[in-house]
């Protein structure tokens, strides 16, 4: 075979992979990555987030003192929900119980029962359940409702269902699953449902954690089709990645960014269009 020949196959098969490689970037850029974004009709929810509750200084996260402080203050309060063994609908962020209240099991390995007698952070305050956060709060401020999950298990969102259907304030829900957040928005389509977002790779490899494949697919943001989320909440140290500066640049998705630790972060998200959820922020 003569050298023209071979430069002509070689010449081929480059052309071939560049026109792959660009149908791959198609895909990821027009189904993939793209999502449902819209601005709610209730303006409420597009305001700034107490991580947990306005939390700190003997006042523990995720608690009724914490959801009640937010309340006073006027800001809006992001909170964590996973099931109990018997199903209740619990508030609480961790996939253990042991940082917050030293058992060392998990949230849905008790009964609702056993978990109201367990204690946060050594003070008298109890993990709640929604039900009694939304008697609490009664409207008072918006709420940011994060499903708990890593499974295609969806019972969260049915359980969810029951009792945010019937409350009357404001609210919207959000979880880094995008199963649960297709899930929710199956069952509310009307409500504002957003996917959190971090870097998993970089994430794990800070934590020396085995990185997977599926950390590669999230951290792409690649699994945005599975929701289509209406706006996606981003870990601060990825405002500026390429999947978040693309789904909420190239598609005009409303932003919201954690955990922002200092007035001066709020001042620029404020900067920036971004809704922040903050922490560790003096009180108004």
């Amino acid at each position: 075979m003569v050298p023209n020949e071979i430069l002509y196959i070689l010449l081929g098969i480059c052309g071939t992979l560049v026109s792959l490689a660009a149908v791959v970037f198609l895909i990821y850029l027009l189904i993939l990555v793209r999502p449902g974004g819209k601005t709610p009709e209730d303006k409420a929810l597009l305001c700034d987030y107490a991580h947990r509750g306005l939390h700190g200084n003997g006042v523990p996260e995720n608690s009724l003192h914490a959801f009640e402080l937010a309340c006073e203050a006027g800001y809006g309060i992001e909170l964590d929900i996973q099931l109990s063994s018997d199903g209740e609908v619990m508030v609480f962020h961790d996939g253990t119980l042991l940082r917050m209240t030293g058992v060392d099991k998990k949230i849905c390995e008790l009964t609702s029962d056993e978990l109201s007698v367990l204690r946060l952070a050594g003070t008298e305050q109890k993990i709640p359940t929604l039900r009694e956060v939304l008697a609490l709060v009664d409207g008072r401020v918006p709420l940011l409702v994060e499903l708990k999950g890593g499974t295609l298990d969806t019972t969260l969102c049915g359980k969810a269902y029951e009792i945010l259907n019937d409350y009357k304030g404001s609210f919207c829900l959000e979880s880094f699953n995008p199963w649960l957040v297709k899930g929710i928005k199956e069952l509310m389509p009307d409500r504002f449902c957003g996917l959190l977002y971090s870097n998993m790779v970089r994430d794990k490899r800070r934590d020396g954690k085995k990185i997977t494949a599926l950390d590669r697919i999230i951290s792409a943001m690649a699994l945005t089709f599975v929701c289509k989320p209406n706006f996606i909440a981003y870990n601060e140290e990825d405002r500026d990645s390429f999947p978040v500066r693309l789904s909420t640049r190239l598609y005009k998705t409303p932003k919201f960014i954690w955990t922002v630790t200092s007035r001066e972060a709020v001042d620029r998200a404020h900067a920036l269009g971004e809704y922040p959820i903050f922490e560790k922020i003096d009180r108004k």
